[in-house]
């Protein structure tokens, strides 16, 4: 099974580098209502962009800017700051739209803060690209647009993709299987709390040098000969559960660059967290439905052709573990 399995990580392999190696940070749109109808607005643009990006949002027609906008780049994104004048009404029964796709289809973050104090927050999608600012925010939303959040940055991000389905191929049996993702599941929910919350606090461009070095070490040891099996081959899980920490913290970078909503920090980094597991148990069951198939219709393989989907990820891994790198030491 891990055999024909591991055909799939050639096209899997082969429309990564046309994509970047990790997930973007979704936009995100601040909006400040003030008594009296004025609005301070805020738009955050990831550095990281992917080619074609044509994200923009569209404000309520009635809404006039005052003055002129102000741009700064702070972290990892760069903020255009503005007023605009929205008149006594406010914002309450007003649409906003986000047009645009961001290029992989990731939303954008839409927070507005009401001038009684009471924060509205929905993830904006291509698919549900609007919003209509309700007099009341719903936990529903929270937790569907979170979850949402959540299954798009796993399954935009190549680099834990491949690393999952290199746990696939390194635990070859069910059991062993479901113990390995088991524990990378627990390892990345640890640090995904601890950094959202804010109690653990590590740079990210050394977080994601971190995770392409674990996807190359994952692709070495799967290219090795299994006749003297290692630690990582005898216990897969004890490796998943450790590398799961570093991976954790790159999924905790994407919600803190999107923000958590106040008065519902619990539920939010819940339905986050519940959507990363959805969207990796899906890549997973998506892979070993293409290993049957493929073992159906491609017959014996070569032994030097089964080997050529691990140096593709090998080489992969260490061309992003290159790049991250030396954008760490500049």
């Amino acid at each position: 099974m891990v055999r024909l399995v591991a055909w799939v990580l050639a096209g899997v392999c082969a429309a990564a580098p046309a994509a970047h190696a990790h997930p973007l940070a979704p936009a995100l749109l601040e909006l400040q209502e003030h008594p009296g109808g004025h609005v301070d607005v805020g738009w955050k643009r990831p550095l990281m962009r992917p080619p074609g990006d044509t994200q923009a949002f569209v404000l309520p027609s009635r809404c006039t800017p005052v003055g002129d906008p102000a741009v700064s780049q702070e972290g990892g994104g760069v903020w255009t700051r503005w007023v605009i004048d929205c008149g006594p009404g406010g914002l309450v029964g007003e649409r906003i739209v986000v047009t645009g796709g961001g290029g992989l289809g990731i939303g954008a973050l839409v927070r507005v803060t009401l001038a009684d104090g009471r924060i509205v927050e929905r993830v904006l999608t291509p698919a549900h690209p609007e919003l209509t600012v309700p007099a009341e925010p719903r936990i529903v939303d929270v937790v569907r647009d979170y979850a949402r959040l959540g299954i798009e940055h796993i399954l935009t991000g190549p680099d834990h993709l491949l690393f999952v389905f290199g746990l696939v191929l390194l635990a070859g049996t069910t059991r062993r299987l479901l113990a390995t993702i088991t524990a990378f599941t627990f390892g990345h929910s640890i640090t995904l709390t601890l950094a959202a919350l804010g109690i653990v606090d590590l740079p990210s461009r050394a977080i994601e040098a971190g995770i392409a070095a674990s996807v190359l070490a994952l692709a070495v040891e799967l290219a090795r000969r299994p006749a003297h099996p290692t630690l990582m081959r005898r216990r897969p899980w004890l490796m998943a559960a450790t590398f799961g920490l570093l991976h954790g913290l790159g999924f905790a970078a994407a919600l803190r660059d999107a923000g958590l909503p106040a008065g519902a920090i619990p539920l939010a980094l819940f339905a986050f967290n519940l959507g990363i597991e959805i969207g990796q148990v899906l890549f997973v069951l998506v892979v070993l439905a293409a290993g049957r198939i493929l073992g159906r219709v491609a017959g014996e393989v070569p032994a030097w052709a089964r080997r050529v989907p691990l140096y593709v990820m090998g080489s992969l891994a260490a061309s992003w573990w290159l790049e991250r790198t030396l954008a760490l030491l500049r």
